[in-house]
């Protein structure tokens, strides 16, 4: 069992080191690694091995939480490359996504008197996002671009604190 501690989060699941999964692999994948290592299924054995199990089961979760996450699944692909992506310090961005930032907070300042127009900002940012995590999987999967995944990573981390921006606009108008 101590062996499965030191293989990263696809070989724990036998998924190809990609950007690109297949969630129902995945899902598939998790909850047979987690019945496997359950700690109920080492009620009875040696203290050493429960907290063995135990410790395996919080891995496999954390990998499942991991590679679930296409942002984090991102983050742990350039990881594993040893690529910092350095979301805290570097604020570094291109013009355009700069000019993007700024409409896209002046629509939200707009909308926030309307549930209904906030509902409609986060359809169109859901939909930006989609698009920016294909071309996040196009820069690791397809080119091999590391720098330029790292700056998706940094754009889409903005893109999440936009859509949690808006959700608690919506939820302190229903309130």
């Amino acid at each position: 069992m101590s062996q499965e501690f030191s293989q990263d989060f696809f070989t724990l699941f036998g998924l190809p080191r990609r950007f690109g999964i297949d969630a129902a692999q995945l899902d598939a994948a998790w909850r047979a690694a987690a019945a496997q290592v359950h700690p109920d299924r080492y009620a009875a054995s040696p203290d050493a091995e429960k907290r063995s199990a135990l410790m395996l089961a919080t891995r496999v979760n954390e990998a499942y939480q991991t590679l679930k996450s296409p942002l984090n699944r991102a983050r742990y692909l350039l990881l594993l490359s040893g690529v910092d992506t350095q979301e805290e310090n570097n604020t570094r961005m291109p013009g355009d996504f700069l000019m993007a930032q700024m409409e896209w907070r002046e629509s939200i300042d707009d909308a926030r008197r309307s549930v209904d127009e906030l509902e409609t900002l986060s359809g169109r940012l859901r939909a930006e996002v989609k698009s920016m995590q294909q071309a996040l999987a196009a820069a690791l999967d397809a080119e091999a671009d590391l720098d330029a995944a790292a700056v998706w990573v940094r754009k889409l981390r903005f893109m999440e604190k936009l859509d949690q921006e808006i959700g608690d606009a919506i939820e302190s108008l229903l309130d």
